[in-house]
């Protein structure tokens, strides 16, 4: 397991791109929307791991009512993972919550799916599995 990228939410995608750009010295090397989540996403590297910044794209998508919460800011963690079937089921035996069991299709070519936060000391935990 290694941390795959962490997740900050923003308002203003085109805006934090710059910024991000500014910060690190490079661009993104992806930007791609997850229609389902309501979102889109800019994905930099940094060495082994990525920065994904996330954007809502309608007032009742997780992102927005996140930024409506609790503002911009590191909205989770995520893991990369060999086998996401394999750590569902270590993980649900060691008690931890899972907002849902079932994988599914997310950004930059992923398997994904989170923890909830009640398990993880208020942290969002996302698991992620690069697809076949």
């Amino acid at each position: 397991m290694k941390i795959e990228h962490l997740g900050i939410a923003v308002k203003s995608l085109s805006d934090s791109d710059d910024l991000f750009a500014r910060l690190l010295g490079k661009s993104n090397y992806k930007q791609e929307s997850v229609e389902r989540e309501g979102v889109t996403t800019s994905f930099y590297e940094l060495g082994e791991s990525k920065i994904e910044l996330l954007e809502a794209t309608n007032p009742e998508s997780p992102i927005a009512k996140f930024l409506d919460k609790k503002g911009e800011g590191i909205h989770h963690i995520a893991f990369g993972v060999e086998n996401i079937q394999a750590e569902i089921e270590r993980l649900k035996k060691e008690g931890f919550i899972f907002i849902s069991e079932e994988p599914k299709q997310g950004a930059d070519n992923k398997l994904v799916v989170f923890l909830h936060p009640k398990s993880t000391n208020g942290v969002l935990i996302e698991l992620c599995q690069e697809k076949p």
